[in-house]
């Protein structure tokens, strides 16, 4: 993937933010497939568990709420253009794009969700707290974990998955489109590049 990223970028003369936008988005029409094929409706949710991808979709709805760029893929999943790195600092609109999580996972009848944060990143435990505070003291359906191996977790996890890392959903039994699914409900005038069609 470097290497392909290095020559379609250099030869297009594309600035490291479209090559970001085309590594997020770039996939092979049989991963493609294969993700299509293990993603489930809203309807299929109901009653079950959910691994949540916490930062992952956090990050994407508090984007679409702030006015950020998103991208959509071929494989028809929402990503953000921002940068996870080892620092998460809480914005304006952090505590709503809980909330709208929240309603959205409510409204469609899941009936536990187990909401993963990685430990290593700086202000995860304050995070953790907010959730708890917004979340979880309402509904004690939902759990907030805080994890050095987020991504091993959500990859063994036997229940339906949210999140947008293509490794995750290119090897996992099931799929929810959550970021997706709560932009489109709720961000009525998100912005949304479709890389996609």
């Amino acid at each position: 993937m470097k290497a392909a990223l290095k020559l379609v970028g250099d030869h297009h003369l594309l600035r490291d933010r479209q090559r970001k936008a085309l590594q997020r988005c770039a996939a092979s029409d049989s991963k493609c497939a294969g993700r299509w094929r293990r993603q489930i409706p809203a309807s299929s949710v109901e009653g079950e568990t959910l691994s949540v991808d916490g930062y992952n979709v956090l990050l994407t709805v508090e984007a679409a709420l702030s006015g950020g760029l998103l991208l959509l893929g071929r494989d028809g999943v929402l990503r953000d253009l921002a940068a996870m790195s080892r620092h998460y600092r809480r914005v304006d609109v952090t505590r709503q794009a809980i909330e709208l999580i929240y309603r959205h996972l409510d409204t469609i009848g899941c009936s536990r969700v187990l909401w993963y944060l990685d430990s290593p990143v700086s202000n995860s435990g304050r995070l953790k707290n907010l959730i708890e505070e917004v979340v979880v003291a309402a509904d004690s359906s939902w759990r907030v974990e805080l994890t050095s191996r987020t991504d091993r977790l959500l990859a063994s996890s036997p229940h339906i998955l949210a999140t947008a890392d293509s490794e995750i959903l290119d090897n996992c039994r099931a799929w929810f489109n959550l970021a997706r699914e709560v932009v489109g409900s709720s961000v009525q005038d998100a912005w949304i590049l479709d890389l996609g069609s």
